[in-house]
């Protein structure tokens, strides 16, 4: 946090930023660096990548497989394309689109991609053919996005570009309320579903025993998963692997399976990842920006490479 609040094009010292902190400088350019730039995007960046690591453990509960996250199964990419065409129909006439109207579309994308690797899942229970499927899904959204972007006249449809890539630039206050309200709901909901999600995880017969609904709450965690990640797409574009690998690093680290442990590990864990990766896409070749989906699959990648391998290994 305070790398990323004194690092960057401007270079700002602690000391001045618990002066700006403290109200004493209001007016200077560093004033407004930090309350309208560097702070909004802090939070985003916490609560956002918070949302996205407890999404991919929802996931992997669901599939039971440590290789699913929003990203890998094409469902971040599936609430792009319904973002930018939303998008790009309404810009095209005139029309500007609120916050939670890129939310809403968002989830809508979510769950159509999330409905296709559903009717998947029915027709195999090989869950590596299941995770290349979700592959499959997230290059066509992701072809079609770009494709639409591409051939798109308007100036600030084509600004899309950027987003697609995955970014935080540009976040405002309004965003931050917006974002806050939607992922404190859904953590809540998560978090008071701990019992009946750890009893899921031990297998669905085990939690019929335990007099869980298993139908009910397949239902609840899809569209949990599916709210935080959409989330996470409709202001930031897709943000790869963080889904993934946090969760299974949280696991080593606390040597437990128990959720009520994990999801908020997952939040702290996703929110310090997405706040370290944010910070080297933005200040490393500053003022030049990375995709911050380019640094956290560089460095989130190796990673989910030991874990496929060691899961190999322990099969065999």
């Amino acid at each position: 946090m305070v790398w990323n609040i004194t690092a960057g094009s401007v270079d700002i010292t602690m000391g001045q930023v618990w002066a700006i902190l403290g109200r004493a400088e209001m007016d200077s350019t560093a004033s407004r660096i930090i309350w309208d730039i560097r702070l909004p995007r802090m939070c985003a960046a916490i609560i956002l990548g918070g949302a996205l690591s407890v999404s991919g453990f929802l996931l992997q509960t669901f599939f039971q497989n440590p290789i699913a996250g929003p990203y890998v199964l094409g469902i971040s990419s599936g609430a792009k394309l319904v973002v930018a065409l939303t998008m790009i129909f309404l810009l095209g006439r005139g029309v500007t689109i609120g916050s939670i109207g890129m939310v809403a579309a968002a989830f809508v994308g979510s769950l159509i991609a999330t409905g296709f690797v559903l009717a998947i899942s029915l027709k195999t229970k090989n869950m590596s053919r299941l995770i290349i499927c979700g592959i499959l899904i997230g290059y066509i959204c992701s072809a079609i996005t770009d494709f639409c972007v591409t051939f798109a006249s308007d100036s600030n449809i084509v600004n899309l570009h950027n987003w697609s890539l995955g970014s935080l630039s540009g976040m405002t206050w309004s965003n931050i309320r917006v974002m806050t309200i939607i992922v404190a709901l859904a953590l809540t909901v998560t978090f008071m579903l701990s019992k009946p999600i750890g009893a899921y995880g031990l297998g669905e017969t085990y939690a019929r025993g335990m007099g869980v609904n298993v139908k009910v709450l397949r239902t609840v965690i899809i569209l949990l998963s599916s709210v935080l990640s959409a989330c996470v797409t409709a202001f930031a574009g897709p943000i790869s692997f963080v889904g993934i690998a946090v969760p299974h690093l949280v696991k080593v680290s606390t040597s437990t399976a128990k959720p009520i442990v994990l999801i908020p590990g997952c939040f702290l864990g996703g929110a310090i990842v997405t706040l370290l990766c944010d910070g080297i896409a933005r200040t490393v070749f500053a003022p030049t920006e990375l995709s911050i989906s380019s640094v956290t699959a560089i460095l989130l990648v190796p990673v989910v490479i030991v874990m496929m391998l060691r899961k190999g290994g322990a099969r065999e």
